[in-house]
């Protein structure tokens, strides 16, 4: 019977010396892949590097055949491999699914299936805390719940024997920040009126940094307003259009209806209900097109799909934008730990909360977010201005209901009374 073939691995080559200590070749990672070496290009101590690119070749030209084996023969690369060909279409942002499935394969591509245990997950966690960005135990936790989802769906394939479970750090504490009106006021005026500065390198003003004719943050202006009022999820707003087009979140200007879904997408856990806009949300919506059709008119060009677009093409992201902003108006500090920053996700909250403060009801207030009723009063309901009103009162002691006295009897009544019993 034949040997089965090893998965595509690492292979450190040391380096070679000829007669006289001549240095022939340095040492270097190579991927072995059959009978095949294929250079990666990186060193000694570039491992991360070479992991990387195994990670690279593994999705590009090594495919796993879809029949059942054991764990221990089962490298993680083809466990997501399989669940990035069978379940990126249906996921809601694509970009960050794939940006996790390459930071999953990179750290665990190498290793086989058998060899994801506690321990394994600890030490993965750990290496995103050292890796920085988005390094916290949020970060982690989300990364290894794809893990997670990639092997049960592996398992439901009949793809492999043995149980396999991923350990999962604690969930932190849900984030509550939210802004007052003035705080998004303020926030909105600075979007507005802040332009980009150049230092000059000539003439009178050289070496000044000077402003231009350019205000670089006025589309981050609309994504507040659209976020604040709507509470809607930033990758929903991001493709929020005026025109009715596949792959993106309708708004009826007519009818004034926010179809957050964008169209052609399915429905995920994340729930983006259609939305009835406000009235001044609508009004403003309804000027920016009408401003945005004129401009088009004028330098006869097409007129601009989305409602928050950047250098003429719908945004992707606007964290950068974003953080910019609160740190010019001085809502946030540059070097905020990651639990005390405001970020795009900050409008939601901010919109679930405003509506408590204004006794919304939860049921209608959690239609319209599209969020669960249940969460929506677990982590907003204390701002409404019944949360526990009964309770706070239950302690007063109860009065006994006032009594109004008998009237009076009447002499002649009373009198009238005892001669009625005495003739009994």
């Amino acid at each position: 019977m034949p040997r089965p073939r090893k998965p595509p691995r690492l292979w450190f080559r040391e380096e070679r010396r000829g007669d006289g200590g001549k240095l022939i070749s340095s040492g270097t990672w190579l991927i072995l892949d059959g009978g095949e070496q294929i250079a990666t290009g990186c060193a000694s101590g570039e491992e991360e590097a070479a992991n990387a690119k195994l990670a690279e070749h593994i999705a590009s030209s090594y495919r796993e055949p879809r029949r059942e084996r054991d764990i221990e023969r089962i490298p993680i690369s083809s466990v997501l491999a399989i669940y990035d060909e069978d379940a990126r279409e249906a996921q809601a942002n694509t970009r960050i699914f794939d940006a996790m499935v390459d930071r999953l394969n990179a750290w665990w591509g190498g290793m086989m299936l058998a060899e994801v245990t506690g321990t394994s997950c600890r030490a993965y966690m750990a290496f995103r805390k050292k890796e920085g960005k988005r390094g916290g135990p949020g970060g982690a936790r989300r990364d290894l719940e794809t893990l997670r989802a990639a092997i049960n769906h592996h398992a439901k394939e009949g793809l492999h024997r043995g149980v396999v479970r991923v350990w999962l750090p604690e969930k932190g504490e849900s984030r509550q920040q939210w802004m007052t009106r003035s705080e998004v006021a303020k926030l909105l005026w600075y979007c507005w009126r802040h332009r980009e500065t150049q230092r000059r390198h000539r003439g009178a003003d050289a070496g000044r940094e000077l402003p231009t004719s350019k205000y670089p943050l006025r589309h981050i202006a609309r994504f507040i307003l659209l976020g604040v009022y709507t509470g809607t999820r930033a990758a929903a707003i991001a493709s929020a259009s005026p025109v009715e087009a596949e792959g993106r979140s309708w708004v009826d200007l007519n009818a004034g209806i926010y179809y957050r879904l964008a169209k052609g997408k399915k429905a995920t856990n994340k729930r983006q209900p259609p939305a009835k806009l406000p009235p001044h949300l609508l009004a403003h919506m309804r000027r920016w097109r009408a401003a945005d059709e004129r401009k088009a008119k004028a330098s006869n060009r097409p007129a601009p799909t989305h409602f928050v677009e950047w250098n003429g093409k719908p945004v992707l992201s606007v964290k950068t934008g974003f953080k910019s902003a609160a740190v010019g108006a001085k809502l946030m500090d540059k070097e905020a730990p990651v639990g005390e920053r405001l970020t795009p996700h900050t409008l939601r909250h901010t919109a679930a909360t405003w509506l408590m403060q204004n006794a919304v009801p939860t049921w209608e207030a959690a239609g319209f977010l599209g969020m669960d009723e249940g969460t929506l009063r677990r982590v907003y309901g204390h701002h409404h201005p019944d949360f526990q009103q009964a309770a706070a009162l239950g302690f007063r002691p109860k009065r006994e209901p006032h009594k109004r006295p008998e009237p009076p009897v009447s002499l002649e009544k009373s009198l009238e009374t005892e001669s009625h019993n005495d003739g009994k």
